[in-house]
């Protein structure tokens, strides 16, 4: 059997090709908002990502770094290396190497390449597809999952005491240390020929609970906000965090799953590290907490797994990209 594959991102822009694919050009209604990056970064009028000193609480500029030098250094391997460790999302092996597939309605593709795989709980991780090059990946991504986990934990406890709880309660609620779940993706965004035409990842929010970002000091991250789009400023030793599905399902909307996207230029390679604290997806009802619901605020999302979550937005996705046709 023949099958057909999308060549990777990577190979497309290192092709010299002037001209991207239509199958990576934006509808025109996004096109209009798409600018350049760099200028948008360097905006100081209106809103802005705020920054919070957690210095005190975590200090882990070194491991940081080592997780930067040995993402970069996988996606520095040559295309061939790199699809020894490729998924199969049709057969359901999410994990590994890969690139976004078009969604079936819209057709759209997204200039990105990428890697993903569970970092935490270390029981449910499978490194047999960890990268074995660079040699210091698996350690230095393995300590950042274990650090991180611990920061989710101070993150929780600070939105349950806003919302009124034990501090321990949002984290009961998404799985507690045994069943929380944290998802890295490696998003690695090549130079592209046309960028006022394309996009790194398209306007979304993610279906975690939390989701914390690392990213080479190159920009390309946007926020909605206030009907714009934010760019967020490249700030030395960050990360980012945001709030996902999850928590503003469990808030009943009082914590808000930010809309964002990617944007991409011409001039540098962008990499990202997204890590998802995800809810298992079968054992956990995810509803409105009772404390946070009352006559005059009535629940907003009816009681879902997170895996009828995920299929509620995907059937969302498709039939919103049938109805632009």
């Amino acid at each position: 059997m023949v099958t057909s594959v999308l060549p990777r991102v990577e190979s497309l822009a290192s092709s010299g090709i002037q001209a991207i694919p239509k199958e990576y050009v934006r509808p025109q209604e996004e096109l209009n908002s798409i600018g350049n990056v760099f200028e948008e970064e360097k905006k100081e009028e209106g809103p802005q990502v705020p920054t919070i000193d957690l210095r005190d609480i975590d200090s882990e500029d070194e491991l940081i770094n080592r997780v930067k030098i040995a993402g970069k250094q996988f996606f520095d391997l040559s295309v061939e290396e790199k699809e020894k460790y490729a998924n199969d999302q049709a057969s359901g092996k999410i994990q590994g190497y890969g690139s976004k597939l078009a969604n079936n309605a819209s057709g759209q593709l997204e200039w990105e390449d990428y890697f993903f795989h569970l970092v935490y709980p270390e029981d449910k991780r499978d490194l047999s597809i960890w990268p074995k090059t660079p040699s210091d990946y698996v350690e230095a991504t393995a300590e950042y999952g274990r650090q991180l986990r611990g920061l989710a934990t101070k993150i929780f406890s600070v939105l349950s005491l806003g919302l009124g709880l034990e501090e321990g309660r949002l984290e009961k609620e998404v799985g507690g240390l045994e069943e929380l779940l944290l998802q890295m993706k490696i998003n690695y965004y090549p130079i592209c020929p046309q960028p006022e035409l394309a996009l790194g990842v398209e306007a979304h929010t993610d279906i975690s609970a939390l989701t914390f970002i690392l990213h080479n000091m190159v920009p390309g991250l946007q926020l909605f906000y206030q009907g714009k789009w934010v760019t967020a400023k490249c700030v030395p030793n960050s990360i980012i965090m945001h709030v996902g599905d999850t928590i503003e399902i469990l808030s009943n909307g009082k914590y808000k799953s930010i809309l964002h996207r990617g944007l991409v230029n011409k001039e540098k390679v962008r990499i990202s590290w997204a890590v998802f604290c995800e809810p298992p997806k079968e054992k956990i009802i995810l509803k409105p907490l009772p404390e946070v619901v009352s006559e005059k605020e009535p629940a907003l999302f009816p009681p879902r797994t997170f895996a009828q979550h995920i299929q509620h937005k995907l059937f969302k996705k498709t039939q919103d990209a049938l109805a632009s046709k």
